[in-house]
């Protein structure tokens, strides 16, 4: 995917992780799993993110593991962990922890679509 910051004239290309319809003939329920990557081209910033699945036997739902590199460094200068869905932490290598995000304490944002009647042929809601 490609997400342009407009206030920042960046340019990010990333990729997705993998999804998985888990406990489809009981209470059903998507996994992401896998490895993904996001990349600045302006300013050689990168971050590599692991959306871990739950193990068969205990463990947690929703668990990633980030790491952000500066440009043309080989070590991250931070990591984040915690779930996509809930609280994600910063850990700084200077020994600084703090909250990345906490995603139940965002507003909800309505989205904005064009009228069905608008749309062409070809397009979806």
């Amino acid at each position: 995917g490609c997400v342009t910051c407009l206030d920042y004239d960046e340019h990010y290309i990333l990729t997705f992780p993998n999804g998985y319809g888990r406990s489809i003939l009981t209470v059903p329920w998507i996994e992401l799993g896998g490895e993904c990557s996001i990349n600045c081209s302006k300013t050689g910033y990168n971050a590599s993110i692991v959306f871990h699945t739950k193990p068969f036997y205990g463990g947690k739902k929703h668990r990633i593991t980030a790491e952000i590199f500066s440009p043309n460094d080989k070590k991250p200068f931070c990591s984040i962990e915690g779930e996509w869905n809930g609280v994600m932490y910063t850990k700084y290598n200077t020994g600084e922890n703090t909250v990345f995000i906490d995603t139940k304490k965002m507003p909800t944002i309505k989205k904005k679509v064009r009228k069905l009647e608008d749309q062409d042929d070809f397009e979806s809601r």
